[in-house]
């Protein structure tokens, strides 16, 4: 039994990325038992002062992608740093980068001139909006990655809203990483590495697949609260408590409506589940009936039966839950809390990762 932490040994990373899609891909690469080697400028990723800081100092965002990592700093643009980085290539297996176009050819490092010196080189490119597009050279950041994509259009309740993690920059970071070990797995067969290249933006458009296709059939324009994914359906929707608290409802399915409305005492909901949306009246109606019940009382009412009901917890609570703790997916280390790769491989969880180890000195 070969265990995750060994699956990518032997496989040597270059990561020149920034910030967070480049490093979360490559960090979920080290998970697997890649040896990454993080490049940063002499003044280091920008990561470091984006984001809290522990007791000493350190940064908390930074230092979280960074685990499992070593990191070197170089200048590119000099001579020593060139030469550097091309001694480092030799046997690098895969390079991951995540400047705006150009960026790298100006460098002497873009992959037309890199694939003839190194042909086994698998060369992964992410920028904001891809290249040779209309937005190439724009700058953007995810909740803009939302608002071209369609998505931040029909999310919210007055207005559209952007999210919590950024979706586009962690979604863009695994099609990386699954692009990567699918051309990780041909370069077995054919010797040859290959050029990937991804832009945060479009790594959204496979995530809105059912309403592209919805689209595509009907030239269906999905708005804010017009489906039940986003706000429309009264049997999907969060619930305020007489606590202030929230509780979600996500009884999509007849059987759980049907388990829901008989055990709230309101077999007069059943037939209602179909109602037009929006369903404003009946949302109304269940929202009545939750603010006339603490949180814990309509969680305890409901414990047991299978209608797809939830407290919602905030991150402090959802990490101390039993759940996050029996799947063992967040872990200690030194006082430090690390999210880790959440599958288990062979009955087992990825281990915790070691701190960034530095090649160069501080």
């Amino acid at each position: 039994m070969v265990s995750v932490s060994h699956y990518l040994s032997g496989v040597k990373i270059l990561d020149l990325s920034h910030y967070v899609s480049g490093p979360f891909a490559s960090l979920l690469l080290a998970d697997m038992g890649a040896d990454v080697i993080k490049i940063e400028p002499p003044a280091g990723d920008p990561m470091r002062h984006l984001g809290p800081a522990d007791a000493k100092g350190d940064p908390l965002f930074y230092g979280a992608l960074s685990a499992g990592k070593s990191v070197l700093h170089l200048d590119l643009k000099s001579d020593e740093g060139s030469a550097r980085m091309q001694e480092l290539l030799v046997d690098t297996d895969i390079l991951i980068e995540g400047f705006r176009p150009g960026v790298m050819t100006r460098l002497g490092l873009d992959y037309a001139r890199l694939s003839v010196l190194h042909p086994s080189l698998i060369y992964c490119s992410i920028s904001g909006y891809g290249v040779d597009a209309p937005l190439s050279a724009a700058a953007g950041h995810d909740a803009n990655y939302l608002a071209t994509s369609g998505i931040l259009h029909r999310n919210g309740t007055t207005s559209p809203h952007f999210f919590d993690p950024p979706i586009a920059d962690m979604s863009g970071a695994l099609f990386a990483v699954i692009a990567i070990l699918g051309a990780l797995n041909a370069r077995s067969r054919t010797g040859k590495g290959a050029h990937i290249e991804l832009g945060l933006a479009d790594a959204l458009m496979p995530l809105q697949l059912m309403q592209i296709a919805e689209w595509g059939a009907n030239a269906t324009v999905p708005t804010r609260q017009s489906t039940y994914l986003n706000g429309a359906a009264a049997y999907y929707q969060v619930y305020a408590t007489a606590d202030a608290k929230h509780v979600m409802l996500g009884a999509v399915e007849p059987k759980f409506w049907l388990n829901f409305c008989e055990a709230a005492g309101r077999p007069d909901w059943v037939k209602r589940h179909d109602d037009p949306l929006p369903q404003h009246r009946l949302i109304s109606e269940l929202s009545n009936f939750f603010e006339q019940h603490e949180a814990v009382a309509i969680c305890r009412r409901f414990e047991g039966i299978e209608c797809c009901l939830s407290p919602v917890l905030d991150l402090g609570e959802a990490l101390q839950s039993p759940q996050t703790l029996a799947r063992g997916l967040v872990k200690s280390d030194g006082g430090r809390l690390q999210a880790l790769f959440p599958a288990y491989f062979d009955g087992k969880t990825t281990t915790a990762r070691p701190p960034l180890h530095r090649l160069d000195p501080a």
